[in-house]
């Protein structure tokens, strides 16, 4: 071989060599750099990631436009839903009448977070205004039976599929203990009361916690003896027993209207701390009942949440109203699909509540986990305070919302 050859062909083929690692260097040290093409190889075309500048810029969008499973991040939506229409300072009633024959008729509307220990001062309330009744009648007809929440699983004995009611106390769950061979309490503040020590012998457990269920109307008749025991512990005689009926307003008298001590921005927050399904549709099925009127139903909760979907976001013709798209409240449904792109404009809506989501490490941030789906939502805080809304859903079966977090802080400054 020619020497002046050789050296020029290899002297070609060192520079074409040259230029093509300075290339791959380039483009790996601009990916490893770069956050947004991180984010692009960390999902698949079932994933998808949003992120905006507080004044609305997109920074990042992959897969906006794809109507994905929302889990419990969903919950910001029913919340915004019922700020709207319920309004911010609206507190639940549960009303008390006496009837003719001495009857205590309670009438619930729903309250999510009608527990033992509100129940106990709604007891001292009653106790100067009655000494004695006969029965305790039991109106639940605000809400629709039989309820059937889409999503939820019939008979469970899991609180996430907790069931929702008109009349309901302590989130329809008891939690007990055996110590010494007896049945007792693991919440000192509430007693074990004959349905609930009934169920916990059926399932034969021997601690936890239990859920109660719509058959038979045992949530009902559950909350109907946790009022028996508190009124007869604050000393009102009650001669009768615990049945299912309806105010008469024009019969019964109205002894006392109980509001909850809580507003609504302080339910969300609570919402928001537990993911708590059972008051994510409690709030939807009140907004359903205030929009078309009562008795509330899942249908008319649906409809309200498209009516507003409609109205602020003007969706009438979006993908985002095609069913099914928006079926609960509380995001335990896989029939829940909602895009990115919805979901942004639902993060600039509720920007105003953002201190009643969970705070932690410069975010402001609600979560949702299904079987095969993780996501995330809410507000990156830049270091000068300001908030930069974002949404990961991740659809695909074993991956998880952190590494493309971790990406998307690093793009925030």
């Amino acid at each position: 071989m020619n020497l002046k050859y050789a050296f020029k062909t290899a002297g070609r083929f060192l520079k074409t060599f040259c230029i093509t690692s300075l290339t791959v260097f380039l483009f790996s040290n601009a990916f490893a750099s770069d956050p947004s093409l991180k984010i692009k190889d960390l999902i698949t075309p079932a994933d998808a990631v949003l992120l905006a500048s507080p004044g609305g810029d997109i920074i990042l969008s992959v897969n906006a436009e794809k109507k994905l499973i929302p889990a419990s991040t969903l919950k910001l939506l029913t919340s915004l839903i019922a700020i709207h229409y319920l309004k911010e300072d609206y507190k639940y009633p549960t009303d008390f009448y006496i009837d003719t024959d001495s009857n205590l008729i309670i009438k619930g509307y729903g309250d999510p977070l009608l527990v033992s220990e509100e129940i106990s001062e709604i007891a001292s309330t009653l106790k100067p205004l009655i000494v004695s009744i006969n029965d305790i009648i039991l109106d639940d007809t605000f809400f629709e039976k039989p309820l059937s929440i889409p999503g939820t699983v019939k008979n469970s004995i899991q609180p996430y599929d907790a069931p929702n009611g008109a009349l309901c106390v302590n989130f329809n769950t008891v939690n007990f203990k055996i110590e010494n061979k007896t049945m007792i309490s693991a919440e000192p503040q509430t007693p074990i009361v004959d349905i609930a020590r009934q169920k916990i012998k059926t399932l034969n457990l021997k601690s936890g916690r239990i859920l109660l269920t719509n058959n038979g109307d045992e949530i009902t008749r559950y909350a109907g003896q946790i009022f028996q025991y508190f009124l007869q512990t604050k000393g009102i005689e009650v001669r009768g027993g615990i049945k299912l009926g309806m105010v008469n307003p024009l019969r019964d008298k109205l002894i006392y209207r109980h509001m909850s001590q809580y507003k609504l921005t302080e339910i969300i927050a609570r919402l928001l701390e537990y993911s708590n399904n059972f008051i994510a549709n409690q709030l939807l099925l009140t907004t359903g009942a205030r929009v078309f009127g009562p008795p509330a139903s899942m249908e008319k909760g649906v409809k309200a949440a498209k009516k507003y979907l409609a109205e602020r976001f003007d969706l009438k013709d979006s993908v985002d109203l095609k069913n099914p798209a928006f079926v609960e409240g509380s995001g335990i449904s896989r029939n829940n699909r909602l895009t990115a792109h919805i979901f942004l404009e639902i993060l600039f809506a509720f920007n105003p509540y953002h201190g009643l989501m969970q705070h932690k490490n410069n975010e402001y941030y609600k979560t949702g986990t299904l079987n095969g789906v993780n996501t995330r939502a809410g507000y990156l805080v830049s270091q000068k305070g300001e908030l930069y809304p974002f949404v990961v859903f991740i659809n695909t079966p074993g991956k998880t919302t952190a590494p493309v977090m971790k990406e998307l802080k690093k793009m925030i400054h």
